[in-house]
């Protein structure tokens, strides 16, 4: 079996400092938690950034100012920069403005789904012009799969060249909305992949443990922080930090090494 890669999701769009006052806000906030989840073993780390107000946005600029604080602080980590849907317009202009930068990979939901109070929108153009541009810039897609025709799209576009084997894919379980995050949906999803692919899975909020203990026994790699779950156990507040080390324990416990930064670059072809 592969060693295990651990993707750390450090903030994404909907923590706040007033639901877990762990969530890191600023760019010197995003830094800190990616070295020191680098140093417990995560070897991805999936970017967000906010505004000066806390808001999720897609600016360049703050993107960029992520990138060159982990630059400087010298993080052995691959960089994943998100595309998502929250903060702004629904357009490659926005969504993709950090695409030309110096990084390794980069979101791309293949189709539109829905959160707990709106929708995850992703036209068919969108999609396409956010998969040519990663290619442009030499950047590997991570194919996130909330909903199973997602897959099924990403396949499509697979056979038609906007996007280029071997895949990676991020399989998104138990938003509200979207897929439940169960045994059996998530059985369902892996054994649907195309041959080849490498997979991580995300489990979200109360499915985590169980989504990536899941994952770990079957050969795939995992994702964790506090853009997936804000809290370690019920009443319990988590840490980035915590998060990461209890997939370490996992992992541990079952006998699956954690794959270094290089080993991950191997694993998910970027090298």
């Amino acid at each position: 079996m592969e060693k295990l890669i651990v993707t750390i999701a450090l903030t994404g769009n909907v923590p706040t400092k007033e639901l877990n006052e762990s969530t890191p806000v600023t760019t010197d906030e995003i830094v800190s938690d990616a070295k020191a989840c680098a140093e417990l073993g995560a070897s991805v780390a999936h970017i967000h950034v906010r505004d000066e107000n806390g808001m999720p946005t897609s600016r360049r600029d703050l993107f960029e100012k992520v990138v060159n604080g982990m630059n400087e602080e010298k993080i052995d980590i691959i960089k994943q920069l998100s595309t998502g849907a929250r903060g702004g317009e629904n357009t490659v202009d926005w969504r993709g403005q950090m695409l030309d930068l110096n990084v390794e990979m980069a979101s791309l939901a293949t189709g539109s789904s829905n959160f707990p109070s709106s929708v995850n929108a992703n036209s068919p153009d969108l999609i396409k012009e956010l998969a040519q541009k990663m290619l442009d810039n030499n950047i590997k897609p991570e194919i996130e799969i909330f909903d199973t025709a997602m897959l099924s799209n990403a396949l499509f576009l697979e056979k038609k060249g906007i996007l280029k084997g071997p895949l990676h894919f991020n399989l998104v379980m138990d938003v509200k909305g979207s897929l439940p995050g169960t045994p059996r949906n998530l059985m369902f999803l892996v054994e649907s992949l195309p041959k080849g692919s490498t997979w991580t899975v995300s489990g979200i909020g109360r499915s985590q443990v169980q989504m990536i203990t899941m994952a770990i026994a079957l050969g795939g790699h995992v994702r964790t922080g506090l853009e997936d779950t804000i809290e370690f156990e019920k009443g319990i507040a988590a840490t980035n930090k915590m998060l990461v080390q209890r997939v370490v324990d996992i992992a541990k416990a079952v006998g699956r090494p954690i794959a270094t930064t290089d080993e991950a670059r191997k694993i998910l072809n970027l090298v």
